[in-house]
């Protein structure tokens, strides 16, 4: 009974933790802001939803309700990110609305493959390929970055919007 009792307190304490548990350096409040995104971001796509989060100045934010999403044309589209400080990346959350929430029950303009990189000025590398160098030496640190670009590469079927509902980004604080 008290195994129980602490695994219900567990559960509760991570879902008040934002489900996961790990800080969110891309939230607005904690400091990011968008520094572009594709040209095809739109408020108002045909039929896309245009709650708050629509604005293209705004990514997208812990208000994960039906039509409360950053929507562009088509099913693919960028989003860069400054994050509110430099991090090391360890993970990447996209969240959308759930199926039992969406009005058709279909998640059509949901992101299917998207990409994320992490940028130091112009460049980006793809955030998950880095590489140990067999050759270098035994301790090596790769560079933090602030800025981080999300490509949506496609999504699960609409044909004239994708919406993205959220993107954490998770990691440690790079020492100053």
């Amino acid at each position: 009974s008290q195994d129980v009792h602490q695994m219900v307190a567990d559960a509760l304490r991570l879902f008040s933790e934002d489900r996961t548990g790990m800080a969110d350096y891309a939230l607005e409040s904690g400091g990011q802001r968008v520094q572009s995104v594709a040209s095809s971001s739109v408020n108002a796509a045909p039929g896309a939803p245009s709650g708050t989060g629509a604005d293209p100045a705004v990514p997208p934010q812990p208000d994960v309700h039906p039509g409360n999403c950053w929507a562009f044309r088509g099913s693919s589209g960028f989003l860069v990110i400054r994050l509110s400080m430099r991090i090391r990346p360890t993970a990447v959350t996209l969240e959308h609305i759930s199926r039992a929430l969406a009005p058709s029950r279909q998640l059509l303009s949901a992101p299917r493959d998207f990409s994320v990189y992490v940028r130091a000025g112009e460049r980006g590398t793809l955030l998950g390929t880095f590489s140990y160098d067999q050759d270098g030496d035994a301790l090596q640190t790769f560079l933090t970055f602030q800025i981080v670009e999300v490509q949506v590469l496609s999504n699960w079927g609409h044909p004239d919007y994708t919406c993205l509902y959220r993107i954490r980004v998770h990691g440690t604080p790079a020492a100053a």
